[in-house]
This record gives C-alpha cells, sequence and structure tokens, in this order.
C-alpha cells in the first residue's frame, strides 16, 4: 500500500521592517525570491514587493486597517495559508514590524501546527526600535531609562486602571502601539495619574519613511500646542524622559507633509492580486 501522508510545501513567517526598505533581513529578502506565494500586510513597503518578491510569485494583499476602513479576516488570512501549503507551495507571510510583537502571529500559528504544516519564524525590525532610531530617541539612554515597556491603548478596556497608575509612576520608556486614535485617552490618564511633568509625548508619524513626522509635547500641554489631533497610519507613541533627547539627536528633519506612504484598502478591491508584471 502506498505512502498517502500529505506533503505540504512551508510557511515562513517574516518581519518586513517598519518602512524603510532597507530595514528588512537578508534573510527574509532570501525566502522573498524564493516564494511562490506573498501573503503581505498593508503596513510593508511596495518597494520591497517590488524589488525582492519573485517575478513569477503570486502576491496577495491581505492587509488590516484596525477601525480606520476595510480589512481580511484573520480567518480568510489563515485559510489562505492552508490552502497554497497544501499545493506544496512556499509561501511568505509578509508582515510589517516585527512578526511577534501585537500582530496575530499566534492565530497563524495555532493554524500550522493544527494542519501540520512545517513553518520558519523570521524576526523584523520592530516599528519601536524604527520609530526611535529614526527620531534620535535612544529608547534606554543611561541616566534616562533601564527599561522599555511596548503597549497599546487601541480600546478603553485594554489597560486597567491599577495599570495606569503604576504606567505614570514608572521611569521606563513606554512605548503604545496603534494608539494615535485613542491617544487622548492615553493622555488623560497618564496625567489624571500625576506622571511626571519632565516625562515627555513623541509621535512618530509613518516612522523610517521619506513622509516620517515627529511630533514632541509636553503631556500636560497636549491639547494647547501644535501636535496634531489626528495622525497618518501607523503612529507610534513614545513617552518617557528620553523624548527629551530628540531635539538634540535628530538626524532627520520632518517632512511636514500629509501624503500617504503605505497604501490604503480598497474595499472594492479583490485580495488576490500580482502586482508584479509578466
Amino acid at each position: 500500500m502506498g505512502n498517502t501522508t500529505h506533503q505540504y510545501g512551508k510557511v515562513i513567517l517574516a518581519g518586513a521592517g517598519p518602512g524603510d526598505p532597507e530595514l528588512i533581513t537578508i534573510k527574509t529578502v532570501r525566502y522573498l525570491q524564493q516564494a511562490d506565494v506573498v501573503l503581505t500586510d498593508r503596513l510593508v513597503s511596495n518597494d520591497i514587493l517590488e524589488k525582492y518578491v519573485h517575478k513569477d510569485a503570486e502576491i496577495i494583499y491581505v492587509g488590516k486597517q484596525c477601525r480606520t476602513g476595510p480589512s481580511t479576516p484573520q480567518a480568510t488570512i489563515n485559510e489562505l495559508l492552508v490552502m497554497h501549503a497544501a499545493e506544496g507551495k512556499l509561501v511568505v507571510r509578509l508582515k510589517g514590524g516585527d512578526v511577534s510583537i501585537f500582530s496575530n502571529i499566534l492565530d497563524e500559528l495555532q493554524t500550522l501546527t493544527e494542519n501540520k504544516i512545517p513553518y520558519e519564524i523570521i524576526p523584523g525590525v520592530t516599528a519601536a526600535l524604527g520609530s526611535s532610531a529614526y527620531a534620535g530617541i535612544p529608547l534606554t539612554a543611561r541616566g534616562y531609562s533601564t527599561a522599555v515597556r511596548l503597549l497599546t491603548f487601541y480600546k478603553s478596556d485594554v489597560v486597567s486602571e491599577e495599570y495606569w497608575q503604576e504606567l505614570a509612576a514608572t521611569n521606563d520608556t513606554l512605548v503604545f502601539y496603534m494608539s494615535a486614535e485613542t491617544l487622548n485617552g492615553v493622555v488623560e490618564n497618564l496625567v489624571k495619574n500625576n506622571i511626571a511633568a519632565d516625562k515627555l509625548l513623541a509621535v512618530v508619524e509613518q516612522a523610517t519613511t521619506p513622509l516620517q513626522n515627529v511630533y514632541i509635547s509636553s503631556l500636560y500641554d497636549y491639547g494647547r500646542t501644535a501636535i496634531q489631533p489626528s495622525f497618518l497610519s501607523p503612529s507610534l507613541i513614545i513617552i518617557g524622559k528620553v523624548v527629551g533627547l530628540h531635539e538634540q539627536f535628530k538626524w532627520l528633519e520632518n517632512s511636514n507633509t500629509h501624503e500617504h506612504y503605505f497604501t490604503t484598502i480598497n474595499s472594492n478591491a479583490s485580495i488576490h492580486q500580482n502586482i508584479i508584471a509578466e
């Protein structure tokens, strides 16, 4: 009796970095050049797809826009991973930033293991590191901070009142992902809990891209300064004493433009698209 074991392909879960296409890892580029299928997030530079993906690969857009627009359901992404791997293909699941920081990698890992599909995880430069570096804000500068907390406040119930008290008191640098739309709440909760006045707020908009802008404000003056009330996606929030180093160590000027670097999702477009011309 013949061997009926199904031979799957392989899935590579890889980080593309925070925006600058040169911040992608060599290992991820190598897999993109070998891939049969690339499932890409919205926050991946088009330059990466155009320069590094094999010309015969199928590129499938599976982006998400949180609360601001249409998104590809996670269940659909999981089905695509299984479908293409079942055809024996090498699939690269390309995520913005790092694959393990505020992504849906757990759902995808569970899907892959449940279906016994081989996979690898390749890290990428996460937004906190890219944003701070390109803004000249060393996150754990000696004498300013000895730790960093990566957080999110995308909805009001993800941070408890007790934790807000701790966050206001700590000298750790605070970095909030996916929280630009709820920034008012972040500021209000920290001020309400008497955060020190020498801890400043930075919003890094479209970090590491040619359209980067950095906005600095006192938490207590927020709302009465020139800082924008809304920001383009993605925007990262950095809070702490280290933000005060920006003015001294910034090495990029603000673009002072308000164009989108990353493509917004068209709700009428199919997620199955191949942008590489034959």
